[in-house]
């Protein structure tokens, strides 16, 4: 059994997928399982080739399993990650390099390296060549809303929550969008003042109301996606919806969408001096320096590029 550790969420998921699928290439034989929330189970399945689900809240812990021929550690640098793969007494492990766990023999950790690329680093160090272009995951087969554009005004930390989605989503609506809110079961207060500002109809508020799977199939038909630097982005990459991402605490040269792809705009006005993403309250710096205008000019040339893609 090849063991992998990415006890994490949506957009982490969705950046080692490049390097997920390069696993499964590399051990076709193997049984390929992977350590993370119970949750993202809906997601994992649009990856393809994960053959188990090993559950794993962060690092809380594993369930028993069996001792692993290799483990992966997606998860970090460690050494907590380290040592939790560590504990399975795995014949082998692929690991970025820590001391203080023990473990050498890995490539040295990049803070600034982009997330997709870090990966497929790691398994190129231990001879796995990964494409950090392979994005990409199926559609789920549910029934949706089609050709919407999607506002996602939440974020896991408040430093990431842009305070203006509201007119943006306004603006949209009034050139003809069908705009719906997105968001968790904890965000809806927050989609449903956004949808009221904006002047839509509570009904356009989905917050709440979509599993992982009726959520990607939503992004993989919709006309545009706004939102902050959060996991639903990372959907957008997969399916190439056309998208506007405002990056705040941290730049998108590191969780950004590819850079080649002029259908996914990405705006950040941050500085290396700034503090980074913390879960304290107050919106950071350089997304308060963005402004509505700027991220409307930014939906018509995503829309524009992406056009111009299909053609």
């Amino acid at each position: 059994m090849i063991l992998v550790l990415r006890a994490l969420g949506v957009g982490d998921l969705a950046a080692g997928v490049p390097a997920l699928r390069a696993l499964r290439a590399a051990f076709p034989d193997r049984t390929l399982a992977l350590a993370a929330p119970a949750w993202l189970t809906p997601l994992i399945e649009l990856i393809g080739g994960v053959d188990r689900i090993v559950v794993a809240e962060g690092l809380a812990g594993l369930p028993d399993v069996p001792a692993p021929e290799l483990a992966v550690n997606l998860h970090g640098s460690g050494p907590e990650s380290h040592r939790l793969l560590q504990a399975l007494a795995p014949a082998r492990m692929w690991a970025f390099a820590n001391a203080d766990a023990g473990h050498l023999d890995g490539p040295t950790w990049a803070e600034e390296e982009h997330e997709v690329r870090r990966w497929c680093r790691l398994l190129s160090h231990y001879d796995v060549r990964a494409d950090p272009g392979d994005l990409s995951l199926a559609v789920p087969g549910v029934d949706g809303p089609r050709g919407v554009t999607i506002i996602h005004p939440g974020a896991k930390s408040p430093a990431r929550r842009w305070p203006h989605f509201a007119a943006v989503a306004r603006a949209l609506a009034e050139r003809g969008h069908d705009v719906v809110i997105t968001g968790s079961a904890g965000e809806r207060e927050l989609a449903l003042a956004v949808a009221r500002d904006a002047g839509l109809p509570p009904t356009a508020v989905l917050a709440g109301d979509t599993g992982l799977d009726e959520l990607a199939a939503l992004v993989a038909h919709a006309r545009l996606l706004v939102s902050g630097d959060t996991g639903i982005a990372h959907l957008a990459t997969a399916y190439r919806t056309p998208s506007v991402v405002l990056f705040g605490p941290v730049p998108p040269r590191r969780w950004g969408p590819p850079p080649d792809r002029a259908y996914h705009r990405a705006i950040w006005h941050g500085t290396r001096a700034e503090r980074g993403d913390t879960m304290d309250p107050g919106v950071h710096p350089a997304l308060l320096r963005v402004s509505v205008d700027e991220v409307l000019a930014a939906a018509d040339e995503a829309e524009k590029a992406r056009h111009a893609f299909a053609a």
